[in-house]
């Protein structure tokens, strides 16, 4: 997944405004405790970042 793709999906999910505070300040245990921004610098790719997402919110089908 690109990182262009991945950013239209959490903007789809949350909105603009809350995709970025939810990239910056929710910490995820599927990232090892780290939050997505952090997770996207280490290197993690954002397909893996994506599934995190899934498995940790309501996403519809139509975005997993």
């Amino acid at each position: 997944m690109r990182l262009t793709v991945f950013w239209e999906r959490m903007n789809q999910q949350f909105g603009e405004s809350y995709a970025e505070s939810v990239a910056k300040d929710y910490v995820m245990a599927e990232l090892d405790g780290r939050t997505i921004e952090q997770a996207l610098d280490d290197g993690v790719p954002a397909k893996r970042v994506w599934q995190a997402v899934v498995a940790t919110f309501d996403v519809p089908s139509t975005l997993q």
